[in-house]
């Protein structure tokens, strides 16, 4: 395991009622097969060394005795391979049978866990011949390679690999997961961060839903990965059918799942990293009272091969329909925020500075929003345009026409003469194209915005986004300053998402095809005089990919990611898209700028969080100004 990845594995093995020495051949053969695939966790179903449809040969010594001798193969077996597998089994303890999962780890037998909720309704009949699991840990004495064991048995379990940067297992048995309060819960509290579930659920019509939800709903509620294995085609079809349904879920995601009605083998890879991150950050995530049994194994610490995938923009769904529905979700979000403030200030008008680049769309579109959630004409929006040496014709025309098209009041002010005239007064040469010269003119216009504000009694409206607040590219007391931020917590890639959706859903078509030609824009602040009338300034060019940015920073603030599983997961995604190279340089890049200019997001005007990172100061990101990169940027160079 690198980076906490561990790919682990859900198996049904094909099996015959009562025949053990059977199963456990099969059982055996799976397992060797999941751990040629990698798998450090293999998961088999429920009683599946008997078969979970015994039914009264339950009783009969013969079985109980053949599914020790199997277990024991099974065992013996386990020396072979690199993995903590579980299997089901019945056991006899103290004059009492249970349904267990066994742990076993190269040739060990680790622990017992019985099964506590019991089905004895409907179809199931599970209390005729099995007895609930107690909250009391015991001990059985167990034939050991060298010497006799003495193994725990009690739920009360949890298995930890030290070599595995945190990983820690528990189980659970089928119906356990169906009532109100299952074992799980406790396990998860009491430090497990992977649940393993061996399960036989029948399968009726519908109840393949169901189960996805309750295996997503439980790893999200407990922030943890779960593994189900389900029981398959083998049981005894007397009444019952069984699917297969083996499900790998990470924190409330289904990771991976089986065809159902087919026995195979389905593998994913858990990010341990990830959830522990997810916990350390929930200060409402318990700890427990409840003493447990922690029982060591040991497994190798190979790199996983990774299956799993990262999209390349973790901020923007990659289904069509879950898109559309966060970008009308995310529109209505902004916009009911900025009504509340335009209606609780009793403001007169809605200034914003509208360029014809992406982010002023947005705001302004935003703002017509606002407007007619608050039941004012959109003419109280003054859309101020305030050309000035970098702006082209095709910008100009198009912040005009999406003014008029949303009917919004439009003022143009040509900043260019006082802007000279500043320049003048500075001593700053006109012709020397430095920061001083871009700046200047950023801040100009947030001056005539703030001006105008007054003159209208009205606010100003941000529309800086996120990315550009995580890069500090902004003019400090220019664009990074406001009123009420509408963009401050939507990443440029989203917000290209966001403005093409209204594109594609607006009952306007002229409006639809200027809001097509601003998406086709290049991003820049055309603040450097154009070259033969086209923007020459790409701001991508100079600070980096935003889709890259976007990426790097979902999973800094988010998940506390180091660089090198940044790196990685990034190299990933992007294959054939960037070389390693690009990626590290603009990674470098991004941390350096991160850190550099938090002092700009410190003192950032109220805007309204719409997903699960933001870097407001008031809200997510507590970061000091003067925080220093350098453990950062030495994981960097020995990339």
């Amino acid at each position: 395991m690198r980076d906490g990845f561990i790919k682990v594995a859900a198996v049904t093995p094909d099996i015959r009622v009562a025949d053990c020495e059977y199963n456990a051949e099969q059982i055996c053969k799976k397992m060797k097969e999941a751990a040629a695939l990698g798998s450090k966790i293999i998961v088999f179903p429920e009683l599946c060394i008997t078969g979970y449809t015994c039914e009264d040969l339950f009783w009969q010594e013969v079985l109980l005795n053949g599914a020790k001798d199997a277990l024991d193969q099974i065992r013996k077996e386990s020396r072979e391979i690199d993995a903590l597998v579980f299997v089901g089994l019945p056991w006899e303890w103290k004059g009492k049978l249970y349904n267990v999962a066994a742990a076993i780890c190269h040739g060990r037998l680790l622990g017992l866990v019985p099964k506590k909720n019991l089905p004895n309704y409907s179809e199931f009949y599970e209390m005729r011949h099995f007895e609930p699991a107690n909250e009391e840990l015991d001990y059985i004495e167990y034939p050991g390679e060298e010497e006799q064991e003495w193994i725990p048995f009690g739920m009360q379990q949890i298995f930890y690999c030290p070599q595995m940067e945190g990983l820690t297992v528990a189980a659970e048995i089928c119906e356990d997961l169906w009532v109100p309060q299952p074992p799980s819960i406790t396990h998860a509290i009491a430090g497990a961060n992977v649940i393993v579930n061996l399960s036989a659920s029948d399968e009726i019509t519908g109840k393949d839903s169901y189960r996805r939800n309750l295996v997503g709903g439980q790893s999200a509620r407990l922030v943890c990965g779960y593994i189900y294995a389900d029981a398959g085609e083998g049981e005894s079809s007397t009444d019952l059918i069984f699917a297969a349904h083996n499900l790998i879920a990470e924190n409330g995601t289904i990771l991976a799942q089986s065809k159902r009605f087919e026995n195979e083998i389905v593998t994913a890879d858990l990010d341990i990293h990830r959830i522990r991150a997810e916990r350390r950050r929930m200060t409402t995530y318990p700890t427990t009272q409840k003493e447990y049994e922690w029982t060591e194994f040991e497994l190798k610490t190979e790199e996983t091969k990774l299956e799993r995938t990262f999209a390349q923009t973790p901020f923007v769904p990659q289904n069509k329909n879950d898109r559309e529905r966060r970008c009308e979700e995310i529109l209505s979000i902004q916009a009911l925020g900025l009504k509340k403030r335009l209606v609780h200030t009793n403001c007169k008008s809605l200034v914003v500075g509208i360029s014809g680049g992406l982010d002023s769309t947005l705001a302004l579109l935003v703002a017509a929003r606002a407007c007619d959630m608050a039941g004012i004409g959109r003419n109280h929006i003054l859309s101020v345009t305030m050309p000035c040496f970098g702006t082209t014709d095709r910008t100009y025309q198009n912040a005009c026409e999406l003014t008029r098209r949303l009917g919004a009041t439009l003022k143009e002010v040509d900043i260019r003469k006082s802007v000279t005239c500043h320049f003048e007064d500075i001593g700053q040469d006109i012709n020397c194209h430095d920061v001083t010269y871009e700046n200047g003119q950023a801040r100009e216009r947030t001056q005539v915005l703030m001006d105008l504000a007054n003159k209208s009694g009205g606010m100003v409206i941000g529309t800086g986004d996120m990315s550009e607040l995580a890069l500090g590219w902004a003019t400090y007391n220019g664009d990074h300053m406001s009123m009420y931020g509408v963009n401050a917590s939507v990443p440029k890639t989203l917000v290209r998402h966001l403005v093409r959706y209204c594109a594609d859903t607006c009952e306007d078509r002229r409006l639809g095809e200027v809001l097509y030609d601003i998406l086709d824009t290049p991003v820049s602040p055309e603040l450097l005089p154009p070259e033969d009338g086209k923007i020459s300034q790409k701001t991508e060019d100079l600070v980096g990919p935003y889709e890259l940015h976007d990426f790097f920073l979902y999973y800094v603030l988010r998940f506390g990611y180091a660089p090198g599983k940044i790196y990685r997961i990034a190299g990933k995604s992007f294959a054939g898209v960037y070389d390693d190279e690009t990626i590290l340089k603009w990674l470098k890049k991004f941390y350096w700028r991160f850190f550099a200019q938090q002092f700009k997001r410190s003192c950032l005007p109220d805007g309204p969080k719409v997903g699960s990172v933001a870097v407001s100061p008031r809200g997510d990101l507590r970061m000091p100004s003067d925080a220093c990169v350098r453990l950062w940027q030495r994981e960097l160079e020995k990339l």
